[in-house]
């Protein structure tokens, strides 16, 4: 189906709203298949000119069971941001719920990420200069590409500079399923605590992980004490990590995330701090 440039489809579930997004503003690869399931698919965004471009690779959040790549608060500020400056932007979607557990989700964002790090020179794409960017579920699902050697090879695993895990309140699941939760956590995690554990990053982390900034919604207490003591034991095990409290809402972490604010100058300033290459493809710091 055509998405009209003038007018977005919105539907919400539960708390997510799924707000179809207009992509006339840059170049775009659609449905490029990295799998055999027609939800293995991701699209990229270029630039007027890329010449070993960085990448933002880009996981979209809905509960685990619902959303979209091509979702406007997915894409759309992001891409007059960065793909304006140079960058290419990639959004994925995969397998979700009752189809796959999220442990399968956070497989294919691997197997996503695998296939553009070996095709990213077909579009004038640097695969050694790679940032990976996740929101809500999809910020639960890369925190665990990051932090499980059992997702990631580690070629894959070598060329990532960085993660940005926006507004994810599930990095420790065995703690949400050990108190008082939503019942979205039910149908995501089952009742095994050993299934807990495997989604639960936070038991995964290591000494050798990338840098990492946590961003988290100041009026969510839940996602900020999650990234407080993700980011706390990371740091002791000498891991790069950042936690970014904003006070703005769960979707406005996302949607917003590209517009001029101080909040993008700092997830801007993180970038620029991961790579000097970078810098060229990133407005001058505040």
């Amino acid at each position: 189906m055509k998405r009209s440039p003038q007018t977005g489809l919105v539907f919400c579930i539960f708390f997510f709203c799924l707000v179809y997004a207009a992509t006339s503003h840059a170049k775009t690869l659609t449905d490029i298949s990295y799998g055999d399931t027609k939800e293995q698919k991701f699209d990229v965004y270029l630039p007027d000119k890329s010449a070993s471009s960085p990448i933002l690779f880009m996981v979209h959040g809905g509960a685990w069971r619902i959303g979209d790549k091509a979702n406007r608060s997915v894409v759309n500020a992001k891409v007059a941001r960065w793909v304006k400056a140079g960058w290419i932007f990639i959004s994925v979607n995969y397998r979700m719920l009752p189809k796959s557990e999220p442990y399968q989700q956070a497989g294919d964002v691997a197997k996503a990420l695998a296939y553009v790090q070996t095709h990213s020179a077909e579009w004038g794409g640097d695969s050694s200069k790679i940032i990976t960017m996740g929101h809500s579920a999809g910020a639960h699902l890369l925190s665990l590409v990051l932090t499980d050697p059992n997702l990631s090879g580690a070629a894959v695993f070598a060329n990532i500079k960085g993660g940005i895990l926006l507004d994810s309140a599930a990095l420790d699941v065995s703690r949400i399923m050990n108190q008082k939760h939503a019942k979205l956590y039910d149908r995501a995690f089952g009742d095994a605590p050993n299934n807990w554990l495997k989604n639960s990053a936070i038991e995964h982390l290591h000494s050798k992980v990338k840098p990492l900034l946590l961003v988290c919604s100041t009026r969510r207490e839940d996602s900020c004490l999650q990234t407080k003591a993700f980011a706390e034991k990371a740091q002791r095990l000498g891991v790069t990590a950042q936690q970014l409290g904003v006070d703005l809402s769960h979707l406005q972490i996302n949607a917003n995330l590209g517009d001029d604010s101080l909040y993008t100058y700092q997830v801007e300033d993180f970038i620029r701090s991961l790579d000097p290459r970078f810098e060229p493809f990133l407005p001058p710091a505040l």
